[in-house]
């Protein structure tokens, strides 16, 4: 029988032991919660949602989405992505936690979790400004957006609240 351990546990078994980042082990995690109501003309096709805005040397813990049926059709069509994006409104990536998401298309109470919808799960510590393409290769500083871009507009629109929780620590 065979014992592995994780970074983080390696670390601290080395001898001497090698600290491990506070944004990964032992801290403290913040949040930010927020609602918006959303018109039917708040989703058409490349439009931007954002939801939240953390630091960019943060490290998501968690992001999840909550929303009312967004679309009302049988057959909703609504799509949509969970990206970076610069406060000045630039893309850094605009699907890098989650890629052609349909969660909009009917009502999500319970809650569904995006952090590795799309992002590989060994990035599991990246900084925020390290979540993005190639368009971000130096922490650029200050704060970066999380934002909902729509993809494929619904087949009936339907106003509704959409809420995202966002976890996150920092060195």
């Amino acid at each position: 029988m065979g014992t592995t351990y994780s970074d983080t546990v390696t670390n601290l078994v080395a001898n001497p032991p090698v600290p491990n980042s506070v944004s990964v082990q032992g801290g403290r995690v913040r949040t930010v919660k927020s609602t918006i109501a959303l018109g039917t003309g708040d989703i058409d096709d490349d439009d931007i949602i954002v939801m939240a805005r953390v630091p960019s040397n943060a490290v998501i813990q968690s992001i999840r989405l909550f929303n009312d049926d967004l679309d009302a059709h049988t057959t909703p069509t609504l799509v949509a992505d969970v990206g970076l994006y610069k406060p000045d409104g630039t893309v850094a990536d605009r699907d890098c936690y989650a890629s052609l998401i349909t969660t909009l298309q009917s009502a999500n109470t319970a809650g569904v979790e995006l952090m590795f919808e799309a992002r590989n799960i060994n990035e599991v510590a990246n900084k925020v400004w390290q979540d993005g393409d190639a368009v971000l290769t130096t922490d650029p500083g200050g704060l970066l957006d999380i934002a909902i871009t729509i993809e494929t507009v619904a087949a009936t629109a339907a106003a509704g609240d959409v809420t995202m929780i966002v976890e996150y620590t920092v060195d």
